[in-house]
């Protein structure tokens, strides 16, 4: 069963850590954290696509794949996925 915020998205927490770090760039105006978030969020995206990803398929199968399929990874749903 899928609830909160991962009815939206599939990667809340990683999302706010880096919006989090973009927003502290954009609020301070240094453009080193906004460089970090940049970098943080290639790293982010790297570790969820080439290793959690392929070990929850591993992990749940089908249900993960019809998950994967309808939560979108990095740009939230206005509407949650009712699952």
């Amino acid at each position: 069963m899928v609830g909160g915020l991962y009815r939206h998205v599939r990667n809340p927490m990683y999302l706010a850590v880096v919006t989090a770090i973009i927003g502290q760039a954009l609020l301070l105006g240094r453009p080193e954290l906004l460089e970090y978030g940049i970098i943080a969020g290639v790293v982010i995206w790297a570790f969820a696509t080439y290793y959690e990803e392929p070990t929850l398929v591993r992990s749940f199968g089908t249900d993960y794949e019809r998950y994967r399929a309808a939560a979108p990874g990095w740009w939230p749903r206005l509407r949650p996925w009712p699952g």
